[in-house]
């Protein structure tokens, strides 16, 4: 595990829905440049991790630190400083329908308070080529594949040149040669800096690109430094 700075820190972190205890006294950290698969069975509580480091949800108890921001000690209109530091990609890609692809992006920078025209342009094109969409800026939603449509979200994610991208099952709707594509560029991120956090149930990506893996059981956390040694124990 790298020893370079932690950018997420959980301490004895517990969490509930209605009334059932999801997660109890979890602690773990991701260390700047790290590239973390967080794993577990439907329901075993890997989106609740994953919003609570983007204040979507708080936990029942303990400390959860992002950046220099202790969460518990956030008030409300704090919360979009914390989503600045991240990058947040999901499943179902969520761009708005009736928006081009630059304009997608153009949102996301104006709501983040984004002002000056030619800086706006400017880092579009520069996602935009991050991610191999290129020549794709006019185009509509429904016009581009799935992968494509993750590409775009992908970009929209490193708009503010977050210190970790956050991804909630990213391939979950892609076909393999998708898949790939979209780990090759969250690959490719992660070697610029950028620490990675990817919730995913798909084991096989964990094969072709190895790294450290958190495992959810039984309501707490089984941390495998090399994606190796948990699926050895997954498949014996």
């Amino acid at each position: 595990m790298s020893q370079t700075k932690s950018i997420i820190t959980f301490k004895s972190v517990s969490a509930q829905f209605l009334d059932r205890t999801v997660l109890e006294g979890i602690d773990f950290e991701v260390h700047m440049g790290e590239f973390v698969y967080l794993v577990g069975r439907t329901g075993s509580g890997k989106s609740t991790i994953l919003r609570m480091i983007y204040a979507d949800q708080h936990p029942s108890n303990g400390f959860i630190r992002v950046g220099d921001m202790h969460l518990g000690q956030l008030m409300g209109n704090d919360i979009p400083f914390l989503r600045r530091k991240m990058g947040i990609v999901f499943q179902d890609f969520q761009l708005l329908p009736d928006r081009t692809v630059y304009q997608n992006i153009h949102f996301a920078l104006r709501a983040t308070g984004w002002r000056d025209s030619r800086k706006i342009k400017q880092r579009i094109s520069e996602v935009l080529i991050q991610v191999g969409m290129t020549g794709k800026g006019e185009a509509m939603p429904h016009q581009l594949s799935g992968g494509e449509q993750q590409q775009v979200a992908i970009a929209r994610a490193l708009i503010n040149d977050p210190i970790v991208l956050i991804a909630d099952e990213p391939t979950g709707n892609l076909d393999p040669e998708a898949s790939d594509k979209v780990m090759d560029i969250l690959q490719k991120i992660n070697l610029s800096g950028t620490a990675v956090l990817m919730a995913t149930h798909e084991y096989s990506i964990l094969k072709r690109y190895p790294s450290r893996v958190i495992q959810i059981v039984d309501q707490g956390l089984v941390d495998h430094p090399k994606a190796q040694g948990f699926l050895e124990e997954y498949w014996k």
